[in-house]
């Protein structure tokens, strides 16, 4: 198998080598090997079998006249069998480059059936596409294929990298619990019935949060784990539903810039060593607060592969002859542009087609200007004085030959997504994102506390228990809406793999900060009363974040679904296929946790 893990001590009852470690030094060596029937070739005279394992594949070449020839033509694929025979070199017009093993082969004396099997929902030494679920309900098949049997072998390695590198710069790796209480962490929680503790639960973590500050209260300095985290959200392509994994950490006496100094010799270190000739983004990685992250990019999970920037074009349109912008304007929304270098050239089924796709995504349509030697051209220029159309030019950074194109809606959170989207979609027809490159940021300066669109309560838009900068005074002093936190997020082309922040460490700023957001003190002691009651005797400053391991090994692998990372990972639908899960339960077993389920009428 492609990069499979380093051989060590192979040697067993069933084989001497694996089918991935003979090379022309063994030829002459009588050798055994066990492993299944990948591909076989009859050529009448001679009966090759490409034999496979965990480590790679050899071909055994089965003669007419043995034993062997009639028991191997029987067998289908997958079967798996023990050979001993021969090494031999391969003549120079027969080697396969393409394996480790394909300067030689194995001439079969003897073969042993271990194991036959069924016929197959799909073929393994093929990758077809098949449908999803398919392969998910025969997951023990699909990991015997080569592509998703090497990314699991990719996860294993880039874990054992991380671990040994966060134990090199003074992290201690620490276990925290499985089963805890219910805390708002921004998604809804995996409950678990207690049964000594009649209509109580348990919570599995969302993350390790709590426990990881109070490591910090306890006195150890430098705290990992490869963390297991539970959130009951749905599934998206770079999000697993249930279960995902992250490389969880906490610092003592650590500021922002302690943090990212910590973290990225790792973070580049490990996308380097796994980069497979793509190149890194050198350090120290850029730092885009959050506001100039959704002006320029339309979103918070910026891809810097992509060279295009949104510019605020306000100016050019308040006040102006075009309507639709100026009355968007008066209703304090806001107007976007994005210049496109050299796209005067495109033909005009290029615009027409970028239209379509706006107004297929919820927007009414795409205005744009085309800069030419001429003059310019589009469907608002009629609209814009040359006064008007040079401050435009001049505030989207644009040139002769370039085309700008604008999005604009009342609410500015809606335009800044909606042109995040544009660029996005720009990028990818004219191919301008540079796919053999890792580019990585971080996103700072987020928001203490939004407002609830629905509800038009202030809650919290990130982590509930970071420092608010500016501490006490701003929480008590500042409208909420504009204070900022030490809260910050590391991305990579567009992807965000962590969320962090510096702590709250003070008790009387936490509950100032919780209280804002609406809980009361007596909540806060009630639902965090562990941590909280810790913090009343002394905790230094500290601070963390957790890359998902999930999403590194998914970029790593180029893989647009999270789920061919995961050796066992649930549908989109949140089930386990192969396991049947979730699934029903005995009345014994509801009895036992006190629950009684009430039928849904449809």
């Amino acid at each position: 198998m492609a990069g499979c893990m380093r051989e060590r001590s192979l040697k067993t009852s069933f084989r001497t080598h694996s089918c991935g470690g003979l090379t022309a030094g063994n030829e002459g060596d009588q050798v055994t090997l066990a492993g299944w029937v990948h591909r076989k070739r009859d050529h009448g005279k001679l009966m090759f079998v490409d034999l496979r394992d965990h480590y790679g594949i050899t071909q055994c070449v089965f003669e007419p006249e043995s034993e062997c020839f009639s028991i191997v033509e029987r067998l289908p694929s997958e079967s798996i069998i023990q050979v001993q025979g021969i090494v031999v070199r391969r003549s120079k017009e027969t080697i396969n480059a393409s394996i480790a093993t394909g300067e030689i082969e194995v001439v079969a004396q003897s073969v042993v059936l271990l194991a036959g099997t069924s016929p197959l929902p799909f073929p393994i030494n093929q990758d077809l596409d098949c449908a999803e679920d398919l392969r998910l309900t025969y997951r023990f098949l699909d990991l015997r294929r080569e592509k998703v049997h090497s990314n699991i072998i990719l996860r294993s390695e880039v874990i054992s990298y991380l671990r040994r590198h966060m134990i090199d710069r003074g992290f201690m790796e620490i276990q925290t619990p499985i089963l805890t209480a219910s805390s708002p962490e921004g998604a809804r929680d995996y409950i678990v019935p207690s049964r000594i503790h009649p209509g109580k639960f348990y919570a599995l973590p969302q993350a390790p949060q709590q426990f990881k500050q109070l490591l910090m209260v306890a006195g150890f300095d430098k705290y990992f784990q490869i963390a297991p985290c539970f959130r009951d959200e749905d599934a998206r392509a770079d999000r697993s539903p249930g279960e995902f994994y992250q490389l969880d950490f906490e610092m003592a006496f650590a500021s922002q810039a302690d943090v990212f100094a910590a973290i990225e010799p790792v973070l580049h270190g490990v996308f380097t060593e796994f980069a497979r000739g793509r190149s890194v983004s050198q350090m120290p990685f850029p730092q885009i607060s959050y506001s100039d992250a959704m002006l320029k990019y339309g979103t918070d999970k910026p891809d810097l592969r992509n060279p295009l920037i949104i510019a605020d074009v306000n100016e050019a349109f308040a006040d102006s002859a075009f309507q639709a912008f100026d009355n968007i304007l008066k209703k304090g929304g806001a107007v976007r542009a994005i210049n496109v270098q050299n796209a005067s050239s495109q033909p005009r089924s290029f615009f027409e087609k970028l239209d379509s796709w706006a107004k297929e995504n919820g927007m009414p349509g795409l205005g744009y200007i085309v800069r030419e030697s001429s003059g310019a051209k589009g469907p608002i220029v009629k609209f814009l004085t040359e006064g008007r159309l040079q401050q435009l030019y001049s505030l989207a950074n644009t040139n002769e030959t370039d085309a700008v194109f604008f999005v604009a809606d009342a609410n500015i959170d809606t335009a800044a997504k909606y042109a995040g989207m544009l660029r996005t979609q720009i990028a990818k027809t004219l191919n301008l994102i540079a796919e053999d490159r890792f580019e990585f940021c971080w996103i700072t300066d987020f928001p203490m506390y939004e407002k609830d669109h629905h509800t038009g309560f202030i809650q919290f838009s990130h982590n509930p228990f970071s420092m608010p900068q500016g501490g006490l005074d701003a929480l008590n002093n500042s409208d909420p809406l504009a204070i900022k936190a030490f809260q910050y997020d590391v991305v990579c082309n567009g992807i965000e793999l962590s969320s962090g922040a510096v702590r709250n460490h003070d008790p009387e700023t936490l509950y100032r900060a919780f209280e804002i957001a609406g809980y009361e003190r007596s909540s806060v002691d009630e639902r965090f009363s562990g941590m909280i009651n810790a913090f009343k005797f002394g905790v230094p400053p500290h601070g963390g974040c957790a890359p998902g391991i999930d999403r590194i090994v998914m970029l790593l692998a180029d893989e647009p679904s999270i789920r061919e990372v995961i050796a066992f990972p649930f549908n989109q639908q949140a089930e386990d296929l192969m396991m049947k899960a979730p699934s029903s339960v005995s009345e014994q077993q509801l009895r036992e946790v006190h629950i009684l389920l009430k039928k849904l009428t449809k």
